[in-house]
């Protein structure tokens, strides 16, 4: 495969977010180094912050993302820090995918931070996606933790293997997996962006996983 430039990718990251109807017509400024993008600029929802940065991980060559763009909530989305944690509360027990009654949240200024204590990484992921788009939201701090498991570190291992090999054989080949603390560290080489996610999403169905130390690295061009 061509290794694509910084300027062709530029170019197809400022395609992607004109043709991504959630990001369009946003003040947003795209930079490449070296497949490295950045976005700086401004929008009015942290839910357009967050598609913004999805969609220049779907550019083929982009390697890594960092979002520096700022939310300025305009009038049209703007809600009283009350009104931010009334909707997150609905949020979390409307979502039957969540152990609502676990976690708490606070608002700052249109800033949502979750507490908490949940069993799966995914339940601490799906909680931040419920709040994620809601109007008046600036960002998210996800405080929530995740219970310790009873199975041991190797148990945890082979099962996180085991799933890989069965949902993502393609994409975790060569990934390696390792288990302490709590913490799984995943190391190795993917070609894109969505297979690196489908990777970290079957990791966070395991029961006691608390945090990924993701060392996967896209690397499109092998």
């Amino acid at each position: 495969m061509t290794k694509r430039t910084d300027e062709w990718i530029r170019h197809e990251v400022l395609e992607e977010l004109t043709w991504d109807s959630r990001v369009a017509g946003s003040d947003v400024a795209v930079g490449v180094d070296q497949g490295v993008v950045t976005l700086t600029g401004a929008v009015d929802t942290y839910a357009k912050k967050r598609a913004a940065q999805e969609a220049a991980h779907r550019v083929l060559g982009v390697m890594d993302v960092a979002n520096d763009l700022e939310v300025k909530v305009s009038k049209k989305f703007m809600r009283t820090d009350t009104e931010v944690a009334r909707a997150v509360r609905h949020a979390l027990e409307w979502d039957v995918l969540i152990p609502d009654t676990r976690i708490q949240s606070n608002v700052t200024a249109g800033w949502v931070t979750l507490e908490g204590s949940v069993d799966r990484l995914r339940e601490r992921e799906d909680a931040e996606a419920a709040v994620r788009q809601l109007a008046g939201v600036c960002g998210v701090s996800n405080m929530i933790t995740v219970s310790p498991a009873e199975l041991t570190p190797h148990d945890v291992c082979r099962t996180i293997e085991e799933v890989l090999a069965r949902r993502a054989h393609r994409e975790a080949s060569g990934i390696g997996v390792q288990v302490r603390d709590g913490v799984v560290t995943l190391a190795g080489e993917v070609r894109s962006w969505a297979e690196k996610q489908a990777i970290l999403g079957a990791v966070g169905h395991a029961r006691g996983i608390r945090a990924v130390d993701d060392k996967i690295r896209i690397n499109p061009y092998d």
